[in-house]
């Protein structure tokens, strides 16, 4: 089934409205989109490792998903799925099945880049036919804005406050998109909300229909743990893309492709100051901090461009 935005928008929401989420979080965009990829005629088991998503989404009795869901613990979201996928492909073997169903799991960066990793890494060893989609705020924002290994250098939660002794985390934000790539699966990608949201839309697409595993992770603010104004949410993650803190890339059968390149590469204080997790850095004394990031981000982008041109 190829990729259509004009008709993807207007499918019917997979998640209703309702849902209880912030005003300007970007997780619940994030999973309508995917799930708006999807043919509305093909079924999906969706699941999802305890998060602010989760305990926002579904509050029993009551549910925002339509289609089949299951909250799994903080770590294990990638075994659920992959576990519901071997039985459905055992079902349909045995002619117990005739729908086609999806598999889709979501997580936070906790739950992806750290407290789910084992079973994430697994479940793509093994190679499911499943999707599992990040979506990525930076800190473990349900439990109290502490800091993950997706957190970025510098940046103030409440678990790497800043003070007279640390200025912020003081380590770099783990690559789990790369991380993904190294376990050889059929389709990674990593994108966020820009434009008219055809990257997410095209490359949640690709992922749901490409056979085997496939990893999407997607940038997807929280006013809350980033501080800005719900109504900012876009031009933030506009502002990443075009500062290359975030770039649009996907990888499939290991091949790097960029799916954009700003025409003019902003500085990356215009993506840190629109946060107050940064303004610190922009204090008298502090310079070396955004020179360090701005390093960093050069560094990345620069290798990004020599595996996507080699």
């Amino acid at each position: 089934m190829k990729y259509n935005l004009k008709e993807n928008v207007m499918k019917e929401d997979r998640l209703s409205g309702g849902h209880r989420m912030c005003a300007g979080c970007g997780s619940p965009i994030a999973v309508r989109t995917v799930l708006r990829a999807m043919d509305p005629k093909d079924r999906a088991v969706i699941c999802s490792a305890t998060s602010c998503l989760e305990v926002s989404t579904f509050i029993y009795p009551h549910t925002a998903w339509k289609d089949s869901f299951i909250h799994n613990a903080f770590e294990n979201a990638a075994a659920t799925i992959s576990g519901v996928e071997t039985a459905y492909r055992a079902m349909k073997k045995k002619g117990k099945i005739d729908e086609n169903w999806k598999f889709i799991a979501f997580g936070g960066d906790g739950g992806t880049y750290d407290i789910g990793f084992q079973s994430l890494s697994g479940a793509m060893e093994r190679g499911h036919d499943m999707v599992y989609v990040c979506y990525d705020n930076e800190a473990y924002m349900n439990t109290g804005i502490q800091r993950s290994s997706s957190t970025p250098s510098f940046a103030d939660t409440t678990t790497s406050p800043v003070g007279t002794v640390i200025p912020g985390k003081q380590q770099q934000k783990k690559d789990i998109t790369k991380i993904m790539v190294d376990h050889n699966i059929p389709y990674v990608a990593q994108t966020t909300f820009i434009g008219d949201f055809k990257d997410i839309g095209q490359k949640a697409h690709k992922a749901i229909y490409t056979p085997g595993p496939a990893f999407l992770n997607i940038m997807a603010p929280c006013p809350r743990g980033w501080r800005y104004p719900g109504e900012k949410m876009m031009e933030i993650t506009k502002a990443a893309v075009e500062t290359c803190v975030w770039p649009l890339y996907e990888v499939i059968e290991g091949q790097y492709f960029l799916n954009y390149i700003p025409k003019n590469k902003r500085p990356v204080e215009e993506y840190l100051r629109m946060q107050g997790r940064f303004s610190h850095m922009f204090k008298p004394g502090c310079e070396w901090m955004i020179e360090e990031v701005q390093k960093q981000v050069d560094h990345n982008w620069e290798n990004l461009l020599k595996r996507c041109n080699g």
